[in-house]
């Protein structure tokens, strides 16, 4: 009883359904792209364990691009949700025309990296040197449409800073879809199928891991012209009328908050690079069954994910309205919301670790090793949650030093140095390497709760504390 009547001071039951009405389309999203993302592995995994690890050698590379472009948004995201939650159309729309300029020079500059360093990219991530031709290829195809992948990025962001949620999952059923159908012509030779009884001759072009590629580069081409066109035709922030040039009172502010979020998302991504390199060394079973056990691993932080994206938004709409009571009755309704989630999801994942991995791979040693580090980390999926709530309601309300500061710390401070001495000279496993990632998410709830309980979090105490210097010194 005493638990109940504690649960029901600290939520807001009112603000339940704003939440879940913002969450749920980006939860689906990410459902329909971890969806994907399963199909894919599973159907390259059935061409072998070295085409898993040829695909799955460069994706920390892909997160390190994907990220940094997504850091970028943050400063967008902060900006327009305030404006959208004050009723300020005009500056929206500006903002959103700054968006179309960063898209355009993000998309063009990352374009050029990626290509130019397809080739080297698997050498240094200490690829296995007879796959290497093939995981180059595959990094080389998968972002070529990199414009495209930015405009989605981005232009995302901005609809999710106005509250729209359903346009991004709705984009994002469109490419997982098409990626789904294109994997299946692309990946495998002609074959003949049975259905139902019936006899089904399926076309395929037989291209293997470059089918995979091709697919989901063709996917997300359509993906980002699908959200430009939307993003375009919004009635509140269409950049349409507003001169496609650079706006200082609009971009600096931005990049406030956006740098240090980018500086952030590329030291980590950068970190996860060495981390992926270090398990690469391990070998083809530790590459594949930490390739594996990372795709089975997203499906149940979906509900965590998709509650930070509305946490974002409506800390950032209720700083532009000024409603201080608005914003700490979200933190208090998302925090219990958050465990609770987080506990379940992790309780799936280690009853489930080993089936999963069966659904990706037949290999025992990779089932068994992919099993063992998915148990080790459903156990603090309930602490992982805290902080991934509390960043996305700093990120909203356009914080993004202290995120940066306590991320880059955990990263390079706990888990890069622990795996480094764990494998290089203690001689570790992969599960050596994985415990150092659990500490390192370990470190963030405890610095995110520290700094929540202090109450520095607060922008309104910040702006209180500032117009008391201001009046003392007149």
């Amino acid at each position: 009883m005493q638990i109940k009547q504690k649960l029901r001071g600290a939520m807001d039951w009112a603000m339940l359904s704003t939440v879940f009405s913002l969450a749920w389309p980006t939860m689906l999203e990410q459902l329909m792209q971890t969806a994907v993302q399963y199909i894919d592995t599973a159907m390259v995994g059935s061409l072998g364990t070295q085409a898993t690890a040829a695909v799955g050698a460069t994706s920390t590379f892909g997160w390190l691009v994907g990220s940094s472009t997504s850091a970028l948004g943050v400063g967008f995201l902060s900006f327009i949700a305030k404006a959208y939650g004050a009723n300020d159309k005009k500056t929206a729309s500006r903002v959103s025309t700054q968006a179309v300029l960063a898209v355009l020079v993000v998309g063009v500059l990352f374009t050029v990296l990626t290509l130019s360093l397809a080739g080297v990219i698997p050498a240094w991530m200490q690829v296995d040197e007879a796959i290497r031709p093939l995981a180059s290829r595959y990094f080389f195809i998968l972002y070529t449409p990199m414009l495209f992948r930015a405009a989605t990025i981005l232009f995302g962001v901005a609809l999710r800073a106005t509250g729209d949620t359903k346009t991004p999952m709705r984009v994002g059923i469109l490419v997982n879809l098409i990626n789904v159908v294109l994997n299946f012509l692309m990946i495998f030779e002609t074959r003949t199928v049975t259905l139902f009884g019936m006899h089904l001759l399926i076309p395929g072009c037989g291209w293997g891991v470059v089918g995979a590629a091709v697919a989901s580069a063709i996917a997300f081409a359509v993906g980002g012209i699908y959200m430009t066109v939307v993003f375009w035709r919004h009635p509140v922030i269409s950049p349409r009328g507003q001169k496609l040039k650079p706006d200082l009172a609009v971009l600096v502010p931005c990049l406030r908050v956006a740098v240090p979020n980018m500086l952030q998302r590329f030291g980590t991504s950068l970190g996860y690079v060495a981390f992926a390199s270090m398990v690469n060394a391990l070998g083809d079973v530790s590459t594949a069954a930490h390739t594996i056990a990372n795709t089975v691993e997203s499906l149940f932080y979906i509900p965590g994910f998709g509650m930070q994206t509305a946490a974002a938004t409506l800390a950032g709409n209720a700083l532009g309205a000024g409603d201080e009571v608005r914003m700490k009755k979200l933190i208090r309704t998302m925090l219990p919301l958050e465990i609770a989630l987080m506990t379940v999801s992790g309780g799936l994942l280690f009853a489930l670790a080993p089936t999963m991995m069966t659904i990706f791979t037949d290999d025992p040693a990779v089932i068994a090793l992919g099993a063992a580090v998915l148990r080790m980390v459903a156990v603090s999926e309930p602490f992982y949650g805290v902080s991934i709530i509390l960043e996305g309601v700093l990120q909203g309300i356009g914080d993004t030093i202290t995120p940066f500061k306590f991320n880059l710390l955990g990263m390079w401070g706990v888990r890069i140095v622990g795996t480094f001495v764990c494998t290089r000279l203690l001689a570790g496993t992969l599960c050596a390497a994985w415990g150092c990632m659990i500490a390192h998410n370990m470190l963030l709830f405890v610095l995110f709760v520290i700094f929540y309980r202090t109450g520095r979090w607060n922008p309104f105490r910040r702006m209180q504390k500032g117009s008391e210097t201001a009046s003392h010194r007149i």
